[in-house]
């Protein structure tokens, strides 16, 4: 019997990271041209640096261009839907995180 076998990759980032444009197209797979589309669409905001070559990305950037490469990828997305997608998320997350902060208000005053 043959057995399949799942493997699951990861990179652990952290939030005070800063990559240049180009670890940051290593660490996400994608190219250079793609990922200065995403800046110019709002997807990505470089930290400082006025020329792609001069772009620094934190954390956070790397893993908001991880998850619009895998919208982009999954559902076919073009980049003002990947736009909207991300934002979309973002929102829901915060939501969560609201509910979530109400919820232990709530439960500390019972």
């Amino acid at each position: 019997m043959l057995q399949s076998e799942t493997r699951i990759e990861g990179i652990v980032l952290d939030e005070g990271l800063v990559v240049t444009l180009a670890e940051l197209t290593q660490l996400c797979g994608s190219s250079g041209r793609t990922l200065q589309l995403m800046v110019g669409e709002g997807l990505l905001r470089p930290q400082a640096g006025a020329a792609p070559g001069e772009w620094r990305f934190d954390g956070v950037a790397v893993q908001r261009a991880r998850r619009a490469l895998r919208l982009r990828h999954d559902l076919e997305l073009n980049l003002s839907g990947t736009a909207l997608a991300l934002d979309l998320l973002d929102e829901l997350e915060a939501l969560r995180r609201r509910i979530h902060a109400l919820e232990h208000q709530l439960g500390g005053l019972s």
